[in-house]
């Protein structure tokens, strides 16, 4: 379990403090304040999922039905006595939060999409016959409603009944003039629950009454007149009456809700839980949080992770510039092979505030709560945060400062194991360099050894050596700009860094004389590692510079070739799109030329019968040839569905129609589909289909033929529910490909309508070069519905 002093170091309390400002009600407040971290993985990812949900739902603009509500677990365990009775005005607590468990109840009911909230919710019941009671018992304010029962109506309408007659009783007295002589004032009041008037003292015997009161000056006194004595005592009745019928209302409310008090505790503790999962959830809103993973595989990894309490001070500081307060993002990654870094950099350049990030959001991440980091980080089940950060010398416990971090390291060193996360500030200060760094170094060996993860910071150089030469350790820097003498607050790993003390004086105001004799102390060995490193970190800068632009490069090399295969696919596209076209207008006139030939050769049929069937075979000849071309184009370029894997309802593409159709109906002895398109049905050969291209029947281009191009050819058409010039449009090839194959009749199905579809039908054939003759159908043919036409 991770010690209350860890949790102090890194202020999650403090954090906590933010989340519970978005509760409803104190004990929700209290409940987020207590907040630890969780043990179990499960528990964690649940926790987790449940927040996602309700951040789903305020995604959604449905946001978790919560509002105010107050704790009623006191007020439960008062009514459990037998026969105990709650105040009105307490009983007026449980209405709201029952509405809040109906509502809750009804929001998420049909929510099969929210697993971990319908799982949590569902022993949620809303308890509605207390509510309805409630609601028609007692108001917002705590007054019992005359609602609440018959009795109790009929008993206040005769208490105000009878409280008129008082009234008119004392205003008739008060105009009588024998007695408003005697009166100090003119109104009516009330005494000890007694109707009195005003009477001057000096004139109280005047009035016959029982006097309840005196005014404090003593001029007044406040008298019940005998006349009334009777119907207050009536009205005292009718009062106790209504008391007794209040009470007894009042518990038998009481009763109810003592029977389902144990439910309705559970149910409580629900909207308690919800409420603090809402404070998370709209907490993580607020910094745009993810959902981290959780692993036991003993590696945290952070991708742009900032300081939540950093960030929302930043936030805070009014007259700055976002520039100027900037948290910059945190990443790192360490476990596995390599469980120890160190962290080396200058002062003030957020090597502190680096680490206090890593464990803050472990916690934050172990207690079921999204982190302000990426998703892609990860944080491990560690079951102890070891800590030792800040001075902590202490007089009474004669404890210097290094006294001090050697009597914490030494407690981390006892605990440390592979579920255990250690975090130490300033490793090695507060004593001798030579000898701390020797200590230091120690130290990260042995909790290297006990497999621990561990983040320390240190400005000691031969801290740094000993990192570098050791297996499993990491170098890391918090990285400086040379040239401004400033911190980046970036954290680098793989090198070390500078303490840049000298620079840092410097910047603060330290005389140079001072800055240059420094300089002049150091030693010579610690002046050349140090600008090792700067020319180090210099050469890396500008190596990382040329690959950033490596890579810019190569983004734009790779969009330049992506347009230009975009490009040359458009290009390949409309050429076979021109194709296709040339092709299928290369059909459209062929089709013509053969109706006009038809009409032609009709005239020179009886001079040489020979010359012109000749003729219309070689029509027929070239237009077959196109088409077999657009047959095998079409075939090529978009393939032809295996015939064993149609089935009914599959959406196929007819070639010759253009657009895509639903088959109704497979045929393979035929060699044949059926397929609906619009309003009809019609049979396609196997060899005119392909897959489907979306395109429906409102955008086929090229010419729509009704029927296929095989031999086999329809002798029905349907052009029921079509528009005339569409009908037509249908009609022509339909009689051409009828003519092609020798048939001699065929059936035109128009149906009845307006007729207006009958009479276009009929004036077309009437010139058609193809049409030897037509006439209606007979009934058992469909009537005036059909016209069987006869071909030449």
């Amino acid at each position: 379990m991770i010690a209350e002093s860890a949790l102090n170091l890194l202020e999650f309390h403090k954090l906590l403090r933010v989340i519970a400002t978005y509760s409803h009600s104190e004990a929700s407040h209290k409940a987020v304040l207590d907040i630890l971290p969780l043990d179990s993985r499960d528990d964690i990812e649940r926790r987790l999922a449940q927040v996602d949900e309700i951040r789903r739902l305020a995604q959604e603009g449905n946001p978790l039905r919560l509002s105010g509500f107050s704790d009623i677990s006191s007020l439960l365990a008062q009514i459990r006595p037998e026969g105990a009775i709650l105040e009105p005005r307490e009983l007026t607590l449980f209405i709201s939060f029952l509405i809040i468990l109906a509502d809750i109840s009804s929001q998420l009911a049909s929510r099969e999409d929210l697993p971990f909230l319908r799982k949590l919710t569902n022993p949620l019941t809303g308890f509605p016959d207390i509510l309805k009671i409630l609601e028609r018992s007692i108001d917002r304010e705590g007054n019992i409603l005359e609602s609440a029962s018959l009795a109790l109506s009929e008993l206040r309408g005769q208490v105000r009944r009878l409280q008129g007659r008082i009234r008119k009783k004392l205003e008739e007295m008060m105009k009588d003039d024998r007695i408003s002589l005697f009166l100090q004032d003119t109104f009516i009041t009330e005494r000890s629950g007694r109707w009195v008037i005003p009477v001057r003292m000096d004139a109280k015997g005047q009035v016959a009454g029982v006097v309840h009161d005196v005014s404090r000056s003593g001029e007044t006194a406040f008298i019940e007149p005998l006349a009334i004595i009777g119907l207050s005592n009536e009205l005292e009745n009718l009062i106790a009456d209504q008391k007794a019928e209040e009470i007894r209302i009042l518990r038998n409310i009481c009763s109810g809700i003592r029977i389902i008090a144990d439910d309705m505790a559970t149910q409580y503790k629900i909207i308690l839980f919800l409420d603090l999962l809402n404070c998370i959830a709209k907490f993580a809103d607020q910094l745009q949080m993810w959902t981290p993973e959780i692993n036991d595989s003993g590696i945290i990894r952070l991708a742009g992770a900032i300081h939540p309490l950093l960030f929302l001070t930043f936030q805070g500081i009014e007259g700055k510039t976002r520039s100027d307060h900037e948290v910059v993002p945190l990443d790192l990654h360490l476990g596995g092979t390599d469980t120890v870094m160190v962290i080396t950099g200058s002062n003030a350049g957020g090597k502190t505030i680096a680490i206090k990030t890593i464990g803050l959001l472990l916690l934050m991440a172990l207690s079921g709560m999204p982190v302000p980091a990426d998703p892609s980080s990860s944080f491990p089940l560690v079951h102890d945060l070891l800590i030792d950060i800040g001075d902590e010398q202490s007089i009474e416990n004669s404890l210097s400062t290094f006294s001090a971090h050697i009597s914490n390291i030494s407690e981390i060193l006892k605990k440390a194991n592979a579920k255990s996360l250690v975090l130490i500030d300033e490793l090695g200060t507060g004593t001798d360099p030579d000898e701390g760094a020797a200590l230091a170094c120690a130290v990260l060996k042995e909790i290297r050894n006990s497999s621990a993860l561990l983040f320390a910071t240190t400005h000691l150089t031969d801290i740094k050596g000993f990192v570098h030469r050791t297996k499993g350790m990491l170098n890391a820097s918090m990285e400086f700009d040379q040239k401004t003498l400033t911190p980046l607050y970036r954290l680098r790993t793989g090198e070390p860094g500078q303490s840049h003390a000298l620079e840092i004086a410097r910047r603060y105001g330290l005389p140079d004389g001072i800055i240059d004799s420094a300089k002049g102390m150091l030693g010579g060995i610690k002046v050349e590692f140090d600008n090792l490193i700067a020319d180090l970190n210099a050469k890396r800068a500008e190596y990382e510079n040329a690959l950033s632009e490596l890579r810019q490069q190569r983004i734009e090399v790779e969009e330049t070739k992506r347009q230009l295969e975009q490009e040359l696919s458009e290009a390949e596209s409309n050429r076979k799109e021109m194709i296709s076209k040339a092709y299928r207008e290369a059909s459209e006139i062929v089709a013509e030329t053969k109706r006009q030939m038809h009409a032609l050769l009709d005239e020179i049929k009886k001079r040489d019968k020979m010359k012109s069937r000749s003729a219309i075979k070689s029509v027929e000849a070239k237009q077959e040839e196109i088409v077999q071309r657009l047959k095998k184009y079409d075939a090529a370029e978009y393939g032809t569905p295996s015939i064993d894997a149609i089935k009914e309802g599959d959406i196929l593409f007819v070639r010759s129609l253009g657009y895509d159709v639903s088959v109704v109906g497979i045929d393979e002895k035929h060699n044949r589909l059926r397929v609906s398109t619009g309003s009809m049905e019609i049979a396609v050969p196997f060899s005119d289909i392909g897959f489907k291209r979306g395109k429906s029947m409102s955008v086929r281009t090229g010419v729509t033929s009704l029927d296929k191009l095989d031999d086999a050819v329809s002798t029905k058409i349907n052009l029921v529910g079509l528009r005339v010039d569409e009908a037509l449009s249908r009609l022509e090839p339909f009689l051409n490909h009828a003519s092609l194959a020798n048939l001699s009749v065929v059936t035109v199905i128009h149906g009845f309508g307006t007729g207006r579809l009958s009479k276009a039908v009929r004036e077309h054939l009437d010139s058609h070069p193809l049409i030897k003759g037509y006439r209606s159908g007979e009934l058992s043919e469909g009537g005036a519905g059909v016209t069987v036409v006869t071909l030449q």
